[in-house]
């Protein structure tokens, strides 16, 4: 009950904006999840409407420092301070009705000077640091803004402080600049660089000052809850949004936004630092796990904080107790555990990595300052794992043997199975890493701060124009080739320090690829901010380039992320953590950062494309012909369709291309757009149209290609064959007479060959039922005369089908392997006397004296993979009767003389 009291008045004493979340929550929003997450009868007890002494608000600001500022001496430098103060709406008014001209010092005049707070003069510089902290005391957020004057100290102080006190007007410190911020605007916390503005227009740019700004609560609340406990009220949501979530598809160990909003606030009201955030997770996420199952590698992650931490904060006497408390008993859990692993970690696929995961969690406890620090008694895990496996072994047989089971016991040597022994202890490292490693933390933190320095410098000066290299142009802007410049040396670095601590080195991962992914989140906020102070001063078009350039630098960026893994060669860490690190903890700690930032890159990515979209549809509505607009679309479209053309044609043999082609070929066609007129893209639509067939429309357009090679095909160099064909409407009759061959390939050792003709009507779909033909075998001849007339029984529908054809294949006849292919003639149908004309009963009279056709045919030779129809019915692997086709030709191919 006073734990949700807690809640319930930091919600009612909340200030600024939350950070971590971009959905803004109202009182009532947060009112009705905690009651969602807890018991009526509980949240009866906690009445949001109950009023509590409220605290006293506060601006925790501290001024890190300058630079760039004016130099105002001789010497062409300054001593700057700062003054700073909060001005609510009764002092601004008074400052105003005051005045009756102008004065130097907004700061001095408003309010009184207990209520002014001044940093250290600093001497003889232009970029001060001074990181002095002070709090500001306000009443209310509405109405009251910060004031920061920064001024140089006048020279000679003491001498000039009697003159002031005499004359009243001389020496007066000189103006360097101002920042006023609306508390209302701010964040909860704020560390930025802000502009120093003029006072006049005769120097407008006069700096930047580092500022960071946090609103706390300086009075403590009536329940006098300790910093810890209060943080584990919402961690205590966490375990209700576990209880939720467990059966759901849902699963995801991140609490919402309103336990993540919540977190934040209570945590900037009490001025808790990140280590004691991370500390109270820890302890929460600790005692979580030895009540449900969730994922271990939040324990993971909570650790590798705390070590980075450690040296940054010296921690309280109370925290230092809970941590050291929560640290050993999470380990005399895991021995619990340990010793009863026969029934809690049985030898499953699912039960065994757990196992392994729990034993990695122990050894890094062991490992960390933390623990070293906090229980100085001496403790060997290799040690108490067997002393927990013997123990627990003795109980387990015990109970067996109580329950009458039959069991037979065997002396034996305790002795810590594969997986107790993954405790190896800390490898002795060179004196060079012994020396580095204080320092590491710091190189890490240091590196972070001048990258981020570096690329918001590089986003400054990023006019968002696409560089230009020779005739090539490069389609990003010169900031985000600054970024994977600055990301390089990291990468690099990394790859020379080569850790030979696998523990001490995935750690040390995990930190470089959370800071690189900040950056890029961090690059994303800056580069929108600055294309909408670039477009705001220049014209349309313009403006929408400078889009089209952000884009590309957050593509760009993003396909450099997608190599980050092999820069930092994540395959050889896991290779080396394999027997320190799980397969899972090792998937959700790296990988999951970086999906992450590639989240908040598609994101921004998707909302500068909506911008875009919207701008379009702004020139639509502004111009007044229709037809202007479709000129104005017409290159977007045809660029359009030529992706969508390189798309289908990247990847042929992919499935599902048919169905694809369709749709898209429909859509261009039937779809609403632009229309025919404005489209010139005729290759798309040839190349749509043709992947479009069905098989069996392709194997038809096969034989048509077929009948057109052999009306163009001259010359006999492997024979020719010559038929008499006729057709026969009356009674539906294809007649077809072998007359000869000449002029065959010997296929045999004796220079002959022994032919015979197939007769074969394709496409098989058209003609199911019309069985081959084959003439007689004639022995040992190169010229054989066979003279065999055959009929089929064909009507005149399926003889004037589009590609129904004739195929006529010569073989030499083998008795004891397959028969040689001597060579193959295609002829269409409609080229046969009595075909072509009108349709099925039209001038019956007029067809009853045709005159047989005598056609003499070369035979051909198919060229091997050349076909493009083959290789397209080739990739529908879920077809039988097009794979049966194409195994057909395929055959034939092999079996020709062509490609030798």
């Amino acid at each position: 009950k006073p734990l949700y009291k807690e809640l319930l008045y930091t919600i009612a004493h909340k200030m600024g904006k939350p950070s971590t979340t971009t959905e803004v929550f109202t009182d009532s929003q947060f009112h009705e999840y905690i009651k969602e997450v807890n018991t009526p009868r509980l949240y009866s007890y906690c009445n949001p409407h109950v009023h509590y002494c409220p605290p006293v608000y506060c601006l925790m600001a501290t001024v890190k420092e300058a630079k760039g500022i004016l130099g105002k001496d001789v010497s062409g430098f300054s001593d700057p301070y700062c003054m700073l103060t909060i001005l609510e709406d009764k002092d601004a008014n008074r400052t105003h009705q005051s005045r009756a001209k102008p004065c130097k010092s907004v700061v001095k005049d408003a309010v009184p000077n207990d209520r002014i707070y001044q940093t250290d003069i600093k001497k003889q510089t232009l970029n001060p640091i001074w990181n002095q902290t002070f709090i500001l005391e306000f009443g209310a957020v509405t109405g009251a803004s910060f004031h920061l004057e920064m001024c140089k100290a006048a020279q000679h102080l003491a001498l000039f402080r009697m003159i002031k006190e005499a004359k009243k007007e001389k020496g007066k410190d000189d103006f360097l600049g101002n920042i006023i911020l609306k508390l209302q605007d701010l964040h909860c916390t704020e560390d930025n660089w802000y502009n120093l503005e003029p006072r006049t227009e005769t120097y407008p740019d006069r700096g930047q000052c580092h500022l960071n700004l946090k609103f706390i609560h300086k009075a403590v609340k009536k329940n006098n809850s300790v910093t810890l406990p209060g943080l584990h009220i919402v961690y205590h949501l966490y375990i209700k949004h576990l209880l939720k979530n467990m059966h759901s598809s849902d699963n995801t160990s991140a609490l919402c936004g309103e336990a993540q909003t919540l977190l934040e606030l209570y945590a900037t009201q009490n001025n808790l630092s990140p280590f004691l955030q991370d500390l109270a997770k820890w302890v929460a996420y600790s005692k979580v796990y030895q009540s449900l199952e969730v994922d271990s590698s939040v324990l993971f992650q909570q650790l590798t904080s705390i070590e980075y931490h450690w040296h940054q904060q010296e921690l309280p006497y109370q925290q230092k107790q809970e941590l050291g408390d929560s640290l050993h008993g999470f380990l005399q859990y895991g021995l619990c555990l340990v010793a009863k692993y026969r029934d809690i970690f049985p030898p499953t696929p699912t039960a065994t990595p757990k196992l392994h995961t729990l034993l990695r969690i122990l050894v890094q406890i062991c490992k960390t300052r933390a623990f070293q620090k906090l229980n100085p008694a001496q403790f060997d895990l290799h040690d108490e794992v067997g002393d927990a496996i013997q123990t627990g072994t003795q109980e387990w047989f015990t109970i067996k043997k109580g329950l009458h089971q039959p069991m037979t016991k065997v002396k034996t040597v305790c002795k810590p199975s594969h997986s107790s022994c993954c405790y190896r202890g800390l490898l002795e490292l060179t004196n060079f890493h012994e020396s580095f490693r204080e320092a590491l933390p710091y190189w890490l933190n240091q590196a972070f701060s001048t990258t981020q320095d570096r690329v918001e410098r590089a986003v400054q000066v990023d006019q968002l124009h696409p560089l230009q290299s020779g005739t090539a142009p490069i389609k990003h802007s010169s900031s985000a080739v600054d970024l994977v410049a600055c990301i390089q040396p990291i990468c690099h670095l990394w790859e020379q320090l080569s850790w030979p601590d696998p523990e001490e080195a995935f750690m040390i991962m995990v930190k470089i690829t959370e800071d690189v992914c900040k950056i890029v989140v961090n690059y994303c906020h800056i580069l929108k901010q600055r294309v909408r102070v670039l477009s705001d001063n220049c014209d349309p078009g313009s403006a929408i380039n400078m889009l089209c350039v952000v884009v590309n630098d957050l593509e760009h960026l993003r396909s450099v992320l997608t190599k980050l893994p092999t820069q930092l060669n994540w395959a050889g860490l896991r290779d080396r953590t394999q027997n320190v690190i799980g397969e899972s903890q090792f998937h959700n700690t790296l990988p999951s950062q970086l999906q992450q930032a590639q989240k908040t890159l598609r994101r921004e990515i998707s909302s500068a494309l909506d911008t875009l979209g919207k701008k379009v549809c702004i020139m639509s509505t502004s111009l007044t012909k229709t037809d202007d607009f479709y000129l104005l679309l017409t290159p977007l479209w045809n660029n359009s369709v030529k992706i969508l053309y390189q798309v289908a044609t990247q990847h042929p043999q992919q499935e599902g291309l048919m169905v694809y082609c369709q749709r898209l070929l429909y859509t261009l066609q039937v779809g609403p757009g632009l229309c025919a007129k404005y489209l010139n893209n005729k290759t798309t639509y040839a190349h749509l149209t043709f992947n479009s067939l069905s098989s069996q429309e392709l194997v038809q357009k096969f034989f048509q290609r077929k009948t057109k090679e052999q009306h163009t095909y001259s010359g006999e160099k492997y024979g020719a064959v010559t038929l008499l064909t006729s057709y026969r409407r009356s009674d539906q009759r294809l007649r077809v007479e072998v007359l000869n061959a000449v002029n065959l390939l010997p296929m045999d050792s004796n220079g002959l060959s022994d032919p015979f003709v197939q007769l074969c009507l394709e496409p098989n779909h058209i003609f199911p039922e019309v069985e081959l033909r084959c003439t007689q075998i004639k022995s040992c001849d190169l010229n054989p005369l066979f003279d065999e007339a055959f009929e089929f029984l064909v009507s005149l529908d399926q003889c004037q089908s589009e590609g129904a054809c004739l195929v006529i294949t010569v073989l030499d006849h083998d008795t004891l392997k397959t028969d040689d292919f001597e060579g193959e003639a295609f002829l269409s149908l409609k080229d046969i006397p009595g075909i072509s004309g009108g349709k099925e009963g039209e001038g019956l009279s007029s067809q009853l004296d045709i005159t047989p056709a005598q056609i003499r045919l070369p035979l051909m030779h198919p060229k091997p993979n050349e076909d493009s129809i083959l290789r397209l019915l080739e990739s529908r692997k879920g077809e039988r009767e097009a794979q049966a086709f194409v195994k057909k030709r395929r055959q034939r191919e092999k079996q020709s003389q062509e490609g030798i």
